[in-house]
Parts: structure tokens; sequence; C-alpha cells
């Protein structure tokens, strides 16, 4: 019996290597409904750098850091540079709150089955605030990168 779980165990670890996107690899699209109810795809931002972040009006450290992608968003948006914002809330008055609240001006999806929604799943995040920074062909360049660090991916990427 004890075999049986340790297979087990160790098959569901390997699913979950699996599924998680890296650095290098194609961005994987995602189709979700904005502010208005309308779906956005990811995909619609090919040509662009884009941040996608995962994020939700509950977090405490997501809400921290947008007033940071604020500033980000201002200064390079013009240059090319998108945001694309997931919201794992599953109240969505409280995600359209906090998206008015924090001045988040980019593009907000919502994915409102919480830890259970399909983005979570095919990006393989454990922990919010998470990011994926891809460029302009899609793929990812960056995960969860902050700070300086961010800035200057951005920077580079916008450059290519």
């Amino acid at each position: 019996m004890n075999r049986i779980y340790i297979t087990l165990f160790l098959l569901i670890i390997n699913l979950n290597l699996f599924s998680q996107m890296r650095t290098g690899q194609n961005a994987a699209d995602l189709s979700l409904p904005d502010l208005n109810g309308k779906k956005v795809s990811l995909s619609e931002f090919k040509g662009k750098v884009v941040l996608l972040d995962f994020w939700a009006s509950w977090c405490g450290p997501c809400r921290h850091n947008n007033p940071r992608l604020v500033k980000l968003y201002n200064k390079f948006h013009d240059k090319g540079f998108e945001i694309y914002g997931v919201s794992l809330d599953e109240d969505t008055k409280s995600w359209k709150k906090a998206v008015r609240n924090d001045k988040l001006s980019w593009v907000q999806v919502i994915d409102d089955k919480g830890w259970d929604a399909t983005s979570i799943a095919t990006y393989g995040i454990d922990f919010i605030p998470s990011s994926f920074l891809i460029d302009r062909n899609g793929v990812i360049r960056t995960i969860n990168a902050e700070g300086a660090e961010l800035e200057n991916s951005v920077m580079d990427l916008l450059k290519d």
C-alpha cells in the first residue's frame, strides 16, 4: 500500500513540474473576461512586451505591488509595453473595486475560480503575486522579476 502512495506522490510531483511554464517557452494563451465581460486573449498582445500578472484583491502583497506596476506601466506603455492582469478573485465586485481603487489602467481579466482556476494550472502558479515577462514573439523571458530587475528586463526587451 505504501508503494502505491509513493508512486502517486511521485507522479503528482512530476506532473506539476511539467505543467509549470518556464523561461524560453512560448507563453500559453489565456482568454478570459475583462471588466465588461468581453473575452480578451493574451495572444492579442503578440508584438508587444507583456507582463502577465496574477493577483487578487484579497492578496496584501499583490495590492502592495500594484503602485509599482502602475509606475512601470506609465513609464513604458507608450513604447510597446502592456500588462495583462489576471485576477483570481471569486467575488467580481471586490475585483472591480480593487482595480478602480488601485488605478489599474491596463487590461484586467478574471479567472473567478480562485485557486481552482484553469490559468493557475496552465502556468503552474503556487503563490501570488506571480508574473511572467513575455517578449514580442510570445516567449517567456523572466518569471517573478521585481523592482530594478523587472524594469531593466522590460527596457532590454523593448530595444529588441
